[in-house]
């Protein structure tokens, strides 16, 4: 399964800031070191069209050219230098790669990825363009895919993204998250989960249980390219998350997802979205074992068991139309 990253880029932050750029490049390492079957690969930068698609010019020409005002940096969250914008272009350019190459074997991953949070005309809460609206649009312009789900299961709501493709059918966005927790002005997207502080794993996965059978209700048509964010920040140990969630709820929670996602044979991008540690060790775990179940999903895709009773539908590629 190809996985991409883009650590190679800090940002200067101040000292202190609560940002943790540094786990990125930790799980590229642990990932490296225990995880085989991944073929881990620096991400190319986004072209600029792509992201002008989904982003106004003049929000982006601010980003590269340091335009930005101390208001637009203060909602981002960093402090406008150099290694912003190639950093953020990055970040995108992960989730392109990851499309398309999900959209050709099956499923792909971004180490990173999953802003959710930058809209059209600014960024927030960290994020400087909105990677799986970018990747959302090229692949219906340029693969023709005409059907896209956003499974957002980072701890805060994805405004953003339900900003962006607000009255688009061909956009549906669930997302189950903190009520309480950032964005504390929400956007409406498909289908909003809002849950209370401290819900535990057996509230959360039932919620998730009922959110996957209403997506599938509300579909207008099957998914042909699925954007799973699989934030860790639900975690008992996340600093900002406040949900509660165990290790064991949460790999149930990507149990359930990769499940729905195995029934509909979809092409999908994972992406680890948030995650603010309180012990980086107990973060890279849960994200070590999201990425073991998306390998395994990807192995059974591209490494299917012989049939019985062969149908065209038996073949991921005439499923997602890739």
């Amino acid at each position: 399964m190809q996985a991409f990253h883009f650590d190679a880029q800090p940002l200067s932050l101040p000292p202190g800031h609560r940002f943790p750029q540094h786990k990125y490049g930790a799980l590229r390492e642990r990932l490296a070191a225990r995880v085989p079957g991944l073929r881990l690969q620096p991400a190319p930068k986004a072209a600029l069209p792509a992201v002008r698609a989904v982003h106004t010019h003049a929000y982006v020409d601010k980003v590269l050219q340091g335009g930005l005002s101390a208001a637009e940096q203060r909602e981002i969250g960093f402090p406008w230098h150099p290694g912003m914008p190639v950093r953020a272009l990055h970040s995108v350019g992960a989730t392109l790669a990851a499309t398309r190459a999900a959209l050709a074997e099956g499923l792909a991953m971004n180490l990173g990825g999953g802003t959710h949070h930058a809209s059209a005309a600014q960024g927030g809460g960290y994020c400087v363009f909105n990677d799986v609206a970018v990747a959302a649009r090229w692949a219906q312009r340029q693969r023709g895919v005409t059907q896209v789900l956003v499974i957002d299961l980072d701890v805060h709501q994805g405004n953003g993204t339900a900003a962006l493709f607000a009255g688009d059918p061909t956009v549906f966005t669930l997302s189950l998250h903190g009520a309480k927790n950032f964005p504390f002005r929400k956007v409406a997207g498909d289908l909003d989960v809002d849950l209370p502080d401290h819900c535990g794993d057996a509230a959360y996965l039932q919620a998730l249980d009922a959110a996957l059978s209403e997506v599938e209700r509300r579909l207008p048509r099957p998914p042909e390219l699925v954007f799973y964010l699989a934030g860790a920040d639900p975690h008992e140990g996340d600093r900002l998350g406040r949900l509660g969630l165990s290790t064991a709820g949460m790999a149930a929670r990507d149990e359930r997802v990769f499940a729905w996602l195995r029934r509909h044979r979809a092409a999908t991008v994972l992406l680890m979205a948030g995650g603010y540690p309180t012990e980086l060790e107990q973060l890279l775990d849960v994200q070590q074992a999201t990425v073991e179940q998306a390998l395994a999903l990807w192995a059974e895709w591209n490494n299917p068991a012989p049939s019985l009773n062969p149908t065209p539908d038996d073949a991921f590629g005439a499923a997602a139309g890739g």
